[in-house]
C-alpha cells in the first residue's frame, strides 16, 4: 500500500484559512477536539475520516506547536458562529429538533 505524507497546510479560500490536513477539510482544531476534548482516539480519528494516524498525529503536533496561532483561530470561529447566529442561522441539534417535532405532528 502506497503511503502519503500529510502536510499541515493553510488556504484563506479553504475553512475560512484554518490549519488543515492537507487534502482533506479536516482542520487541525477539529482534530484536537476529537482527540482532546471528544476523547476519541488518534486510531478511531483516523479510522472514522481515512487518514494516515500519522496525519492525525501531525495535526496535533502542529496544535500544541502554535498555541498562539490557535487560540486566534478558535477566537475566529467563536465569532463566526455568533455572527451566523445573528443573522437566523440554527445549529445543528436545532434543526433535528424541528424536524423531531414536524414527525411528531
Amino acid at each position: 500500500m502506497a503511503q502519503q505524507t500529510a502536510r499541515i497546510v493553510t488556504d484563506e479560500a479553504v475553512m475560512g484559512g484554518e490549519p488543515r490536513i492537507e487534502g482533506h477539510r479536516i482542520s487541525v482544531r477539529q482534530v484536537a477536539d476529537w482527540v482532546e476534548k471528544g476523547d476519541l482516539s488518534a486510531k478511531t480519528v483516523a479510522d472514522r475520516y481515512a487518514l494516515d494516524i500519522a496525519d492525525v498525529y501531525r495535526a496535533l503536533t502542529y496544535y500544541h506547536e502554535h498555541p498562539d496561532e490557535m487560540t486566534a483561530v478558535r477566537r475566529r470561529r467563536r465569532e463566526q458562529i455568533r455572527a451566523a447566529r445573528k443573522r437566523g442561522m440554527k445549529t445543528l441539534g436545532e434543526l433535528r429538533e424541528e424536524a423531531a417535532e414536524a414527525d411528531d405532528e
